[in-house]
């Protein structure tokens, strides 16, 4: 058994996942989430904004007193879209490490699709092959594959860019959704020529938005993982909650009960982009995974030691 702990500073949220590798399994130790954004207005400045870094700084350095108090070996953090996306990051860098001890890595897409591939097929057993949809903040991934990757790619229409981008209003109007689901649509027009959706036999979904709306769809007053883990979501379910959403202010969402905080302004955004992937594939359902990248992470952890 190896102790490690894996930080993702994801473009929205900051997660931790503390975990016991256990003949390659990841047993839960200490797990969190919470809303940093640290990618505010990555998009429009091209730039990490110094009270974004601030938060995630602070978050971390939270974390990696829960590490050290649970003894892990092994520690790893890493950022994905939102820090990929600009050229200055030693102000993050620096940040991260002073409050941490440890230096973050950046993980391209195709690192961060593998690794979200390997933590979501974990407990689900989807039908082979799988198409793993990852819906972060800046980027969305998707993965085709049977025991492991076999095609990915990483398209620039995550729940808090295209929120940004295109749905400015509270709540966004119909033609600004009709709008950005044209951009999704363009970008899996796109994807398709290089990864085929027809050759998955099932629809693997991990990360917030994905677990969120599971959330929702199972009436659950509070967030509960072991609840929502496995759960599957049918394309008409999804179309229901995009339809509650998207006429629905931040406010009434925040007040939802499995809803995070700092999710309610991009969770429409997230949900609308899960249900054109669903269109574009011909997907019936999605299972939703609450194993993901974290999980991939801790495992590659305990075998480099």
């Amino acid at each position: 058994m190896t102790r490690v702990a894996a930080v993702d500073c994801g473009t929205n949220s900051t997660r931790l996942l503390v975990a016991d590798v256990v003949d390659g399994a990841t047993v839960w130790r200490d797990r969190d989430a919470i809303t940093t954004r640290l990618g505010q207005g990555v998009d429009h400045d091209g730039r990490l904004h110094p009270g974004a870094i601030a938060r995630t700084a602070e978050v971390v350095g939270g974390y990696a007193a829960r590490w050290r108090a649970l003894g892990c070996a092994r520690v790893a953090v890493v950022a994905t879209s939102a820090v990929r996306d600009v050229a200055d990051r030693a102000a993050f860098y620096e940040a991260i490490e002073d409050v941490s001890g440890v230096r973050p890595e950046v993980l391209d897409g195709d690192e961060e699709a593998a690794l979200a591939f390997e933590g979501a097929v974990t407990g689900v057993d989807p039908a082979r092959p799988a198409l793993v949809l990852d819906i972060g903040g800046g980027s969305t991934e998707l993965i085709l594959g049977h025991d492991r990757p076999q095609a990915c790619e990483s398209r620039q229409i995550g729940s808090v860019r295209l929120t940004e981008r295109l749905l400015p209003g509270d709540p966004p109007s119909q033609g600004a959704l009709a709008a950005a689901a044209r951009v999704i649509d363009g970008e899996l027009a796109d994807v398709a020529h290089r990864l085929d959706p027809s050759l998955a036999r099932s629809l693997v979904a991990v990360a917030g938005t994905a677990t969120t709306l599971a959330a929702l769809h199972l009436g659950l007053a509070a967030y509960d993982p072991h609840a929502i883990h496995a759960a599957v979501l049918s394309r008409g379910a999804v179309a229901r909650l995009l339809a509650e959403l998207g006429g629905s202010t931040a406010a009434r969402i925040a007040g939802l009960g499995p809803v995070a905080p700092g999710r309610e302004d991009v969770l429409t955004a997230g949900a609308l982009i899960l249900e054109r992937v669903m269109a574009w594939g011909g997907f019936e359902e999605v299972v939703v995974s609450e194993r993901d990248l974290l999980d991939g992470l801790c495992r590659a952890l305990a075998a480099a030691g």
